[in-house]
């Protein structure tokens, strides 16, 4: 379940970043980052 959780949220940050490329806001930028970071210490649970 931890790692099915982090590689939604790692896809989830890419399509933000589409959404940035779309229209540049900070916060869209804060999300991608804490969602990054996020997703990938939760895929990478041992």
């Amino acid at each position: 379940m931890c790692k099915l959780i982090g590689y939604t949220l790692f896809w989830i940050a890419v399509g933000m970043l589409f959404m940035l490329v779309l229209g540049s806001t900070w916060i869209g930028l804060i999300l991608i980052a804490i969602f990054i970071i996020t997703g990938y210490y939760l895929f990478d649970c041992k």
